[in-house]
């Protein structure tokens, strides 16, 4: 949680968390006057967190009275330092970096605390989810995980490409808070037909956007347009936030 309150100078901005190891996590915060709440956005495994995929639904949600702040996971500002590209870290690396941008977010407030949700793009939304999975089988901090109110999943990785017998469920079946999936639902990591047979949990929602793949980008064919999914799919943000404000 953040403080709702921010000054000119604080509205947008770009820094670094240092970590104890003496490396950094790039951070971007995008905050609006009288916010509603605020999130932690992570990317997925191809594209940082100035991607325009990222940048867009961060715009979206801003307009929605919501406080954005996106990250690089390790491997990715390792990828800028030195030019290269470097495959995502494991699953254990992606969670502790994770779970130190919550604690800088956490520990930057000294007034009033915004509800706290966090969310990403495919690979990050699978970690996000993974922070509030069950706590006993993943090296969490519970403290942190409980300023949580709730997790948004924009293009859940449910299996690898052309692998729908590699299933990641668990974090969605272990989930200990509400989550919101927006997916395509002819997502090649996940598809409208294949979810439906998974029986997820009754605190998974998930909404499916018409012809969208697993960037929600609909055919020209389809009548859909990609503008009108990305607005979709930050209103189904909101909704979600604004029904669990509500009953928190």
């Amino acid at each position: 949680m953040i403080e709702s309150q921010l000054n000119k100078t604080e509205q947008d901005r770009s820094q670094s968390i240092i970590r104890e190891d003496g490396s950094e996590i790039s951070i971007q915060l995008n905050a609006v006057e009288h916010a509603k709440a605020q999130v932690v956005f992570a990317h997925g495994a191809g594209a940082n967190m100035s991607h325009e995929f990222m940048s867009e639904i961060t715009r979206l949600l801003n307009d929605l009275g919501i406080n954005v702040l996106r990250f690089n996971f390790p491997y990715m500002d390792k990828r800028a330092l030195l030019g290269k590209k470097y495959p995502p870290d494991r699953m254990p690396k992606l969670l502790a970096c994770y779970q130190e941008v919550i604690a800088h977010v956490v520990g930057q407030s000294t007034g009033d605390e915004l509800p706290l949700f966090i969310g990403g793009k495919s690979m990050g939304s699978r970690a996000a989810a993974s922070l509030v999975a069950d706590p006993d089988a993943l090296d969490v901090s519970a403290s942190l995980t409980n300023k949580v109110v709730g997790v948004f999943c924009l293009g859940y990785p449910f299996h690898p490409a052309k692998k729908p017998e590699k299933l990641r469920l668990e974090p969605l079946l272990s989930s200990t808070k509400p989550i919101l999936i927006v997916q395509g639902d002819r997502d090649t990591l996940g598809d409208k037909d294949e979810i439906g047979t998974y029986q997820l949990p009754e605190q998974c929602q998930c909404v499916f956007l018409e012809d969208g793949d697993h960037s929600l980008k609909p055919r020209v064919k389809s009548g859909f347009t990609y503008k009108a999914h990305m607005q979709r799919a930050a209103n189904e943000i909101s909704f979600f936030i604004d029904n669990h404000i509500n009953c928190h």
